[in-house]
């Protein structure tokens, strides 16, 4: 049996920003286990510009972004084992994990960091009639087709889905000489960032047509177009609304599931709204000693924020190895009136730091106020001019305030202006 003081499950953004964050605050045995065969997560695949503008101040690639991180691992004494699939965690935190190389491991660990990262919704989920046809693919799989293998996936496209993943998907089959007939939306708004919607739809012409879905699919060994519909207010397709569309391929951007099989099999709690782990704000999971971080936690639209969230995990997990992290009571947060949900679900009374809550809201909401409050009182209020659920917002909590608080349940919620 290996022993480490922390094993981090995952070595992408998320893993590797942890790891090194626990290395800085002293934690000697550092352990990262990857079942691809390179550190980098799906950075590696995302050659694309726009990573890196807030944590390093200038716009890098996903392998740049991830490069960076990954000299930094190099350069510490961190271990890495790549190709190696973590199959276990039990109630001690022992890690169960196999690879080809040393076969079935087994590794006490104090702590461990859950950044398994999040996969694509695919076909399956959402019950399009139709032929199991080629050329029906999540955009994740082109992406890598293109990016990766070097292979075109088709030469006439049509995107199910306007996730960042679609969108970015729609700019680069166009740049590879494909033809993008329409992004459809099912929700009457985007769920990308509004930043891709202008870059890889505007500013090259491609369609999104929102309230819209595809009904069915045509083409018995490779797609030969599909039927497109709009819908009602109850996303229901519209009678008489229907239209074909030729194409040989049918790209599906329809969200992301974190990642979490793992965590479900250590009993740690989910929550139902974000799929990942309810954690306090040092991203600890109900089970102690265990944290979580990145898209296995929430899904994250910014590798930024990915950074950031990490970095809180290593350090609380470092805390918690030293025997530094506090327990005690906790406030809870709740998002309310349009606010899904909240990132982390309790906070520590007892926290030493200042807590910033993540969330996100159900709807496009436009020149509205959005207001902290703990019971009757107050915390915070701010005017957005505009807020939408493809974008993460957050709010910061100093530590005085939290420190004063005298109710149990912290809500962030939207009113009018």
């Amino acid at each position: 049996m290996l022993n480490y003081d922390l094993v981090v499950v995952g070595g992408g953004p998320a893993g590797m920003a942890a790891a090194l964050k626990a290395r800085e605050e002293g934690v000697e045995k550092i352990l990262i286990l990857e079942r691809a065969d390179t550190l980098g997560g799906i950075l590696e695949q995302c050659i694309h510009t726009g990573f890196g503008l807030h944590y390093f101040g200038e716009e890098l690639s996903g392998p740049e972004y991830a490069g960076r991180f990954m000299k930094q691992v190099y350069d510490t004494d961190i271990d890495i084992k790549t190709d190696t699939m973590v199959l276990d965690i039990s109630d001690d935190n022992t890690v169960t994990a196999c690879n080809k190389f040393d076969g079935l491991l087994t590794i006490k660990a104090t702590a461990i960091v859950l950044a398994m990262g999040c996969r694509e919704r695919p076909r399956g989920a959402l019950s399009i009639a139709g032929c199991r046809a080629s050329g029906i693919m999540t955009a994740g799989t082109a992406q890598k087709y293109v990016n990766i293998d070097g292979y075109m996936p088709g030469k006439t496209v049509v995107i199910l889905g306007s996730g960042d993943i679609g969108l970015i998907m729609a700019r680069r089959m166009t740049l590879e000489g494909a033809k993008v007939k329409a992004v459809c939306e099912l929700m009457p708004y985007s769920g990308g960032l509004t930043r891709n919607i202008v870059q890889c739809l505007e500013d090259f012409g491609i369609p999104l047509r929102l309230s819209c879905t595809v009904v069915k699919t045509h083409g018995r060994d490779r797609l030969e177009g599909v039927t497109v519909a709009n819908v009602d207010e109850n996303l229901k397709p519209i009678p008489g609304t229907e239209e074909y569309i030729p194409c040989d391929t049918l790209m599906l951007s329809v969200g992301l599931i974190p990642e979490n099989e793992l965590s479900l099999n250590a009993g740690i709690k989910l929550d139902r709204i974000t799929n990942g782990p309810t954690v306090d704000e040092y991203r600890e999971t109900e089970r102690r000693g265990i944290f979580a971080c990145g898209n296995v936690l929430q899904v994250h639209d910014l590798v930024d924020y990915v950074t950031e969230e990490s970095q809180i995990a290593g350090e609380g997990a470092a805390k918690f190895i030293k025997g530094e992290k506090k327990t005690g009571e906790f406030i809870s947060t709740e998002g309310t009136n349009g606010v899904r949900y909240i990132v982390p679900q309790r906070i520590n009374r007892e926290t030493d730091k200042d807590v910033k809550l993540y969330f996100r809201v159900g709807q496009v909401f436009k020149n509205v106020k959005l207001v902290v409050k703990c019971g009757d009182e107050v915390i915070m209020s701010r005017n957005k001019k505009k807020m939408t659920p493809g974008e993460m917002e957050n709010v910061l909590i100093k530590l005085d305030t939290v420190k004063s608080l005298s109710g149990d349940k912290i809500t962030v919620t939207v009113e009018e202006a």
